[in-house]
């Protein structure tokens, strides 16, 4: 598989689009600054300790206060955590006991916390106590004393092999996480990891003591870190970006971490826009469709909500060539690769619940499934996929890394307030007449002024006697103002505006 990395950078955007086969699976979109805070960590202030919820609500500096459970909170990091012996014990009772978040936290005390999840909707973001810095090799964890290595490395040797090598570096009190990436790495390339990451790490000890609560201690959500720390790895064949300044700069950031992969960039030098060259621009606009047209002729409809994701999928204009149950199964099996590709590049996240073409024979499901699988496997996102439901339905759960396409590309419409709906013309007309029917009684036929859309007034004027007869005398005024769903009635003698008087 031929993977490759383009960038276009612009002085208030930068795009990353990464490409397996030249077909775009992820897309990374940073607008002006940077509101990715994943991974960031606060010196923050207690604003709220509630034990009825096992929470607290940290100031961390932003609109909205964060939310820290009592599970997650580690007293090391905590601003008169002095006491090892002391700080092992809170440590494990506030483990079990959520009501004794009150003898830990208290309003207005500092706490160093990291983000865990970013704020979504209404909801502020979600906090760890456990602070981590992560490099590309491994991850540093203040206040741990353990190695792990990751799973997704196979080999018993080559784990006791990095093993080896990190207890003899190690200092005390320090917990490391090994990567994926570190498989076959040298002495050398991880020693001077650990010896880069504790560096940092001393640092931001420092700044932590000196600085004034709530700030924010470390930021590395930028779009270079991003790509050199996690993206770019030894199994992208290269990487092409449209300025200057910027390959120079990533290229001496990848130096750093391996001379290699610092040969595989290439600076692009056409004159055409560089994510035209590479047809990117069309497979953009197309995200944020919800249908999506298979190559056979199926089609799979993604619908987002609050709580979830939907995924249906149909067969569409594809009849197939054999029996039924062939034709069906060759439309779920190309549907689950598209799926996978989407949930990645939509960067979908929670529950997903696919609802993929009734089968038969357990045997097409389970090829099917095994399908979908596979193609979870490349999504960098820690996912699980379930096996066929009683109700034939197929659940996905993924991890949230950062906020989707759809979020970081649209706001709420103004006029349908997020429902995708407005109401018809006559819906509206009917509303507002069934206001007159109830405000009749208590405005004694006194003169009125009806403003309504431009679309609403058209109605109006083709069809005269939809508008309930009543003793008020009433005029209809088009405003251009209006949204679709809105409409203003004032009373004409006074100038007033009653609305909304008479509702319910």
């Amino acid at each position: 598989m031929f993977t490759e990395i383009i960038l276009n950078i612009q002085p208030r955007e930068k795009r990353m689009a990464l490409m397996e086969d030249h077909q775009l699976v992820e897309l990374f979109v940073e607008k002006g600054s940077n509101n990715n805070i994943v991974g960031n960590i606060y010196k923050g202030i207690v604003k709220d300790v509630l034990p009825g919820l096992g929470a607290a609500f940290i100031d961390i500096g932003h609109d909205r206060t964060a939310f820290l459970h009592y599970t997650d909170i580690v007293s090391d990091f905590l601003d008169d955590a002095d006491d090892d012996e002391n700080t092992e014990q809170n440590n494990k009772f506030l483990a079990q006991d959520s009501h004794k978040i009150t003898e830990v936290l208290k309003p207005n005390q500092e706490i160093i916390v990291q983000i865990q999840k970013g704020p979504i909707g209404n909801k502020g973001a979600r906090l760890i106590g456990q602070i981590s810095l992560p490099g590309k090799l491994l991850v540093f964890f203040p206040h741990q004393e353990k190695i792990a290595v990751s799973r997704k490395i196979n080999s018993y040797q080559e784990k006791n092999r990095i093993k080896t090598i990190l207890q003899n570096i190690i200092d005390p009190n320090i917990g490391i996480i090994v990567r994926t990436e570190a498989e076959n790495c040298s002495e050398e390339e991880l020693i001077e990891e650990y010896k880069l990451l504790y560096k940092q790490w001393k640092f931001l000890e420092k700044k932590i003591e000196n600085s004034k609560a709530p700030t924010c201690i470390f930021d590395e959500n930028d779009l270079m870190s991003t790509i050199v720390r996690d993206i770019f790895t030894s199994k992208v064949d290269r990487l092409i970006v449209d300025n200057r300044d910027y390959f120079n700069q990533i290229t001496h950031r990848l130096k750093e971490y391996n001379p290699e992969l610092s040969e595989r960039c290439e600076l692009y030098l056409e004159d055409s826009p560089i994510f035209d060259t590479y047809n990117i621009e069309k497979e953009i606009e197309k995200i944020f469709f919800s249908r999506i047209y298979l190559p056979s002729g199926g089609n799979i409809v993604i619908e987002q909500t609050e709580a979830l994701v939907t995924i249906d999928v149909n067969t569409g204009s594809y009849t197939g060539k054999n029996n039924y149950e062939q034709t069906i199964k060759l439309t779920n099996i190309e549907a689950a690769k598209e799926i996978a590709r989407q949930v990645r590049l939509r960067n979908l996240s929670g529950i997903l619940i696919i609802d993929f073409i009734d089968m038969q024979h357990d045997q097409s499901k389970q090829e099917v499934l095994d399908q979908l699988k596979q193609a979870f496997k490349k999504d960098r996102a820690k996912n699980r996929v379930y096996p066929f439901g009683p109700l034939g339905l197929v659940e996905v759960t993924r991890k949230r890394t950062r906020t989707t396409l759809m979020q970081t590309y649209f706001e709420h419409c103004p006029h349908c307030h997020g429902t995708g709906r407005v109401l018809s013309r006559n819906s509206l007309i009917f509303k507002i007449n069934r206001w007159l029917q109830r405000a009749e009684y208590f405005i004694k036929c006194k003169p009125l002024e009806i403003f309504v859309p431009s679309s609403v007034k058209q109605s109006y004027d083709e069809n005269p006697d939809i508008l309930t007869k009543t003793c008020n005398p009433v005029k209809i005024i088009e405003d251009k103002s209006l949204d679709h769903n809105q409409y203003k009635i004032i009373l004409t003698e006074e100038g007033k505006d009653i609305t909304a008087k008479y509702n319910s």
